[in-house]
């Protein structure tokens, strides 16, 4: 019987998902344009890359406070916590490490320069007020930078009235409380959005080893804002200004007899962006400036033990050229500086690129790109995609053939060099002179689409990343190369089945093959994901639900237990301003590890209210 929670959900997702009747055909319209394959807006039925799209409906029906969850529910997507709410998480994109994925919002890069690898810092971002998210999967970011083996786009609220906004609270086990507050308009010359929300919990107790039970909680505030205006019909500015403080407590902090259970941690990141946008009848231009500032502190039984503090500098041309009807041009300029101020280090990286895309026949779709690297420390590199789609009219339906290759590279974070040269290295790591990583992967997909609304999907994906830098956990000597290729390839099967006007299935599944260097199972990445989902709506109530069921993985040679979980979550619409949501996460109360030495959530029910003036 230990599958039956899971064969009981399953049953009910054959029979129904996740639909909204009411938002249904405005939200096809909106997803039919995505920017997060090239940086420029596509029709999704043209792109020959794998990219996924969450929209707001989504992230309501579902309810989760934190971004991660919500990236949990799509293909290929896996994420670890190294303990409780806001402890350290890394995504791991088709099986790749979490440093190889680039996340933006509204444009921003949050990526942290400070960390041990330059990655985003995904335990501190809040799904409060995000309206979209665009997954492009793979190491197919040719426009973002050389290391963007994945790119998650995340686009903030928007209101169409000149004067709209909204307040909602919720309130759920371990003294959880979300308070969320936004307010945005628009008119013919000037858009805008704010939005601000706190977030609090007192934990549970991260750590196996932890004898004391005691909380590790987090508590995190986030303001965020965005102002358009229009200066001509062909000229447009933008700003976005962004802060973000997370609070907390975690386990398994320090090294042999300094080691603790009783440790905190402090983060603060600051974000601003600014950029003109020009627009012809054959071509838009556009340039941005962003920088990020983060300072970050650990303690360790109320002892600060450790500081740093870093920023992110960009500034970026991008350009769109339309040729004729059929062909254009996308090609750009950036120019980034990283920087961990805390230690006086720096670097700073250039890099320029092309892509032609156009349709050479009739709905056969191609592009070719190409992008060139000058890092300050390991000199230039030269990268390129090549992708093609091709789409076959079947009555009403569609069926469309796409494939897609990409190669690129990551060079070591300044953290790993001076980790290495620093007085807490030895050999081998301290005689080992780091280089670059590079990595290749390709795509062949078959997509299946009805005139319905029901939609069919398989890919098969095979990624190499040949050099890959490492830790070693052996003797803890410091960073290593890993001499040789390591592998990572698989299996998505993605469907969208639609019922009737209520109900509609919404289910992936990915079959997962990663192997080292050694030919062994590369850890954290477990072999088998699916996420089976379903909504039902009657008129003012709606009801989802989520299966996740995570099989065959090990942590550090560790096998860990499978494991499913069903969340259950329910909205009811009072009137045209007031909204009664709930949910229960890890509904069947299921005691599971994503991580060895870590502890998870239990049963977890939530509820709230949410207002709309």
């Amino acid at each position: 019987m230990k599958y039956h929670s899971l064969a009981v959900a399953i049953s009910c997702a054959i029979t129904a998902s996740t639909v909204f009747a009411d938002t249904q055909d405005d939200e096809n319209e909106i997803e039919k344009m995505v920017v997060v394959s090239s940086r420029v807006a596509m029709p999704l039925r043209q792109i020959a890359t794998s990219v996924s799209v969450v929209s707001k409906e989504d992230i309501d029906a579902r309810g989760y406070a934190n971004l991660a969850e919500v990236l949990k529910t799509q293909p290929s997507i896996g994420v670890t916590n190294s303990g409780g709410i806001g402890s350290t998480a890394a995504l791991r994109v088709r099986g790749e490490e979490g440093y190889r994925t680039l996340v933006r919002i509204d444009g921003v890069d949050i990526s942290d320069p400070t960390g041990t690898q330059v990655q985003p810092l995904l335990a501190h971002i809040q799904s409060a007020n995000v309206s979209r998210v665009e997954i492009l999967r793979g190491s197919q970011g040719l426009m973002y930078g050389a290391d963007a083996g994945g790119v998650v786009n995340v686009q903030s609220g928007n209101y169409s009235a000149p004067l709209e906004g909204s307040i909602s609270g919720e309130l759920g086990r371990y003294s959880t409380r979300n308070l969320i507050a936004d307010v945005g308009g628009t008119n013919e010359q000037f858009d805008y959005y704010l939005s601000a929300s706190d977030f609090k919990t007192d934990g549970f107790n991260s750590s196996v080893s932890d004898t004391s039970q005691d909380k590790d909680g987090y508590d995190n505030t986030t303001i965020h804002s965005r102002f358009g205006f229009v200066a001509t019909d062909e000229l447009k500015l933008g700003l976005v200004l962004r802060n973000s403080r997370g609070d907390g407590q975690f386990d398994n902090c320090g090294f042999g007899d300094t080691a603790s259970n009783n440790c905190a941690t402090a983060f603060e990141q600051s974000n601003i962006r600014a950029d003109i946008n020009y627009s012809s009848d054959s071509s838009e231009h556009g340039l941005a400036y962003a920088k990020t500032l983060i300072e970050r502190e650990n303690f360790n039984q109320g002892t600060s033990s450790f500081f740093t503090k870093g920023q992110l500098e960009r500034a970026e041309y991008l350009a769109k050229t339309e040729l004729n009807t059929s062909n254009r041009l996308v090609y750009g300029v950036d120019w980034e500086k990283e920087s961990i101020t805390s230690a006086e280090q720096s670097r700073i990286s250039q890099g320029y690129y092309l892509e032609y895309q156009g349709e050479l026949a009739h709905d056969f779709y191609f592009t070719a790109g190409v992008r060139h690297d000058d890092n300050e420390d390991f000199g230039e590199h030269t990268s390129f995609r090549l992708s093609a789609a091709y789409i076959w009219a079947l009555g009403e339906d569609e069926l469309k053939l796409r494939s897609a290759y990409g190669t690129g590279f990551r060079a070591p974070s300044l953290f790993e060099i001076e980790y290495n040269s620093g007085p807490f290295a030895y050999a081998p790591a301290s005689n080992t002179t780091l280089q670059e990583e590079k990595n290749k992967g390709y795509e062949l997909a078959a997509e299946y689409s009805t005139a319905e609304g029901s939609r069919f999907e398989i890919v098969y994906f095979d990624q190499k990343i040949d050099d890959s830098i490492f830790f070693d956990l052996a003797t803890f000597s410091g960073y290593l190369q890993d001499e040789g290729q390591s592998l990572s390839k698989g299996l998505e099967l993605i469907t969208e089945i639609k019922i009737s006007e209520q109900w509609l299935i919404n289910a992936n599944y990915t079959y997962n093959d990663t192997e080292d260097t050694e030919g062994e199972q590369r850890s954290r990445r477990p072999k088998h994901i699916a996420n089976i989902g379903f909504s039902y709506q009657l008129n003012a109530l709606s009801v989802s639900a989520n299966v996740r069921l995570v099989k065959d993985f090990t942590d550090n040679g560790v096998a860990l237990k499978d494991y499913e979980l069903f969340d259950l979550s329910a909205r009811y619409q009072v009137n045209k301003q007031l909204v009664v949501f709930a949910r229960i996460e890890n509904l069947l109360d299921r005691e599971y590890q994503d991580l060895a030495a870590f502890n998870t959530q239990a049963e977890a029910p939530h509820i709230g209210l949410k207002y709309h003036f």
